[in-house]
């Protein structure tokens, strides 16, 4: 048992690091290749934070562990909320100034809802699961369109805009940055395979399903990143890409790691998915929504709707294993 611990930690530690290098590799290609820093900053940096749950959720489906999948979009979307933003507006409050972000956290919101709408009759299907990543793709290109067309206007006046340019590498090497590339490819699908099977290893000696192992463990590992990244965009004052990286991250885990599931490995999945934790993903995305629109024309998330956030976090998670003690 703790190598398959040691096995889980260390998987996880190289997912993310590997993650991280491939998104740095391919944003270095494709600046070396002329494509615009900004299409760069919305496509592949702010799909990378979303890399390790997307890998793990192939990995997860095609080992016949859908539920680990599952699991895992949904907790990590409950995570980034209330953990990785709680602890973030903690930290510093958050004033948000960006256009962009103004109307992805509604989107977030809608398509929270209509992907809770398709698992509550707890049968996954693959059209829902197509349906899912063709939203995705829609989701990219009218992003992509947008912003497009509010740069030429505004001329790129948009903060989230400015700080996600800022953060592409500059004067990389080619070789370097496809051998970062190359390595990012080689690890990630590598280190999912030793988490989901040693996680699936511990599930089953304690008795613990496989949803909640994606729900937890797997779940807050995948979000580090999320929570890394927007720290340190604190720290540099990018508050708009503190809260773009989760709200961004939120929508792809929807969008297309959800999608994962339904389309490799369609099927019935855990009850507990529409009794607990589809009701707690909405209502925390719902309070998001509130806590950011409700108080005025400013746009902030304090201190105190940080430890909300936080205290919610904690709930959860003693909803989880209270269930589990009992």
């Amino acid at each position: 048992m703790f190598i398959e611990i040691l096995i889980l930690i260390t998987s996880l530690a190289f997912l993310v690091w590997s993650a991280d290098k491939f998104v740095f590799g391919a944003a270095a290609v494709a600046r070396n290749f002329g494509i615009s820093p900004m299409i760069i900053g919305l496509t592949i940096v702010a799909m990378g934070s979303s890399a390790p749950e997307m890998v793990v959720a192939a990995t997860a489906s095609i080992s016949g562990a859908p539920n680990t999948a599952i699991g895992n979009a949904l907790g990590s979307n409950i995570t980034n909320i209330a953990l990785v933003l709680g602890l973030t507006a903690m930290f510093k409050p958050l004033m948000v100034q960006s256009n962009t972000l103004k109307r992805e956290i509604p989107l977030l919101l809608f398509i929270t809802l209509i992907a809770s709408w398709m698992l509550m009759d707890l049968d996954f299907t693959f059209t829902e699961g197509m349906l899912l990543m063709g939203g995705f793709v829609a989701f990219i290109i009218a992003l992509l369109m947008i912003t497009l067309k509010q740069s030429k206007q505004q001329n790129a006046t948009d903060p989230m805009l400015i700080d996600a340019e800022s953060e592409i590498p500059e004067n990389v090497p080619n070789l370097h940055a496809i051998l970062w590339l190359a390595l990012g490819m080689i690890l990630l699908p590598l280190s999912a395979n030793y988490l989901v099977n040693s996680a699936t290893f511990i599930a089953k000696a304690f008795g613990i399903s496989d949803l909640v192992i994606g729900l937890t463990i797997i779940a807050i590992g995948t979000s580090l990143p999320e929570l890394a990244a927007s720290i340190a965009s604190l720290a540099k004052k990018e508050d708009d890409l503190a809260l773009g990286n989760i709200i961004g991250s939120n929508i792809f885990n929807i969008l297309a790691v959800l999608a994962l599931p339904g389309i490799i490995a369609p099927g019935t999945i855990d009850a507990e998915v529409v009794s607990r934790d589809i009701p707690f993903m909405f209502g925390i995305t719902l309070l998001l929504f509130i806590l950011c629109f409700s108080w005025g024309k400013r746009f902030r998330i304090s201190r105190k709707k940080g430890a909300i956030l936080f205290a919610l976090f904690v709930l959860y998670q003693y909803l989880i294993f209270s269930k589990l003690a009992a």
